[in-house]
């Protein structure tokens, strides 16, 4: 699922425009990553949790000329999957383990054959026109 998608699918199910869904999205996705460039986690029960990973300096080789490259220092984002999301993947998630029974039962996902073919997609396909 792309963003583009993701803002559609928000749209449908809100009954928002994809102007006002995109603005939504966006907003969450920019809380995120100012969460994470601050050093902070973001954790999203039965979703999975965000962390920023720090790695050392290091000196690596160009596997094309064997030469020394030094690698600099960085923090980069991990993400660890929850567990209920785990589950779903791989289709031994029961509504009922962490839920009373009120709780709406998942969705089984759709088979193989009935899934949407991965297509390539121009650059311009994922802008919205909606103006916000």
């Amino acid at each position: 699922m792309t963003k583009s998608e993701l803002i559609e699918r928000f749209a449908q199910e809100s009954g928002l425009t994809k102007g006002r869904a995109e603005m939504v999205v966006n907003t969450i996705f920019d809380a995120m990553t100012n969460a994470l460039v601050a050093g902070d986690g973001v954790e999203i029960r039965g979703f999975g949790s965000f962390t920023v990973r720090r790695y050392q300096p290091y000196e690596g080789r160009n596997p094309r000329t064997g030469d020394v490259v030094h690698v600099a220092a960085k923090r980069l984002p991990f993400f660890k999957v929850g567990k209920e999301l785990r589950e779903r993947v791989n289709g031994s998630w029961d509504a009922t383990d962490d839920h009373d029974e009120s709780s709406a039962s998942p969705r089984p996902s759709a088979p193989a054959a009935e899934r949407k073919p991965s297509t390539p997609r121009r650059r311009d396909e994922n802008l919205s026109e909606d103006v916000i």
